[in-house]
């Protein structure tokens, strides 16, 4: 799948609070949609393009950051809202009926994947207090270390990486 070649965006160092989300405690939803749909870490689970697979995407991410890989709620918290805007942004814009969501941890580093048919690129649009949407790749390029776009033959997939610490 998708390598580090290709379009990366390069993030500066602020980092922007994300909206409170706790995963305090497993969520049961989150076990059953890694049963349903498949372990992301393990191949691309292949999810409808509807809004309500950005939940089923923020479970399953929630479910491997926190579970499988050990890693703290505030990294999950992030992971969670990142992997939502990716989805939310592959269901409303690529006319797609299907996407791909495919998570990896490698030393130090976690990438999250969402691979879409369209060829149509993201774009990077500047932010004000008062916009009500188009924020989604604004808390990607402000959550994660780098970001980007990788052209397939057929579609594209767009990402993004988050160090972590590793134990």
């Amino acid at each position: 799948m998708a390598g580090l070649e290709g379009i990366e965006q390069p993030r500066g160092e602020s980092r922007a609070t994300a909206a409170r989300w706790s995963p305090t405690v497993e969520d049961e939803h989150a076990l059953k949609a890694l049963e349903l749909f498949g372990n992301p870490t393990e191949a691309e689970v292949p999810l409808p393009s509807r809004p309500e697979s950005a939940a089923t995407a923020r479970r399953l991410a929630q479910v491997v950051v926190l579970r499988e890989w050990g890693l703290t709620p505030r990294m999950t918290e992030e992971t969670v809202l990142l992997v939502s805007e990716l989805v939310g942004n592959a269901v409303r814009h690529t006319g797609a009926r299907v996407f791909g969501l495919r998570m990896r941890r490698r030393r130090g580093w976690i990438r999250v994947e969402v691979r879409d048919p369209s060829r149509g690129l993201p774009c990077l649009m500047p932010v004000q207090e008062t916009d009500i949407s188009g924020r989604g790749l604004f808390l990607v390029d402000k959550l994660s270390d780098r970001w980007g776009v990788d052209l397939l033959p057929r579609g594209k997939t767009t990402w993004f990486e988050m160090r972590v610490a590793d134990r």
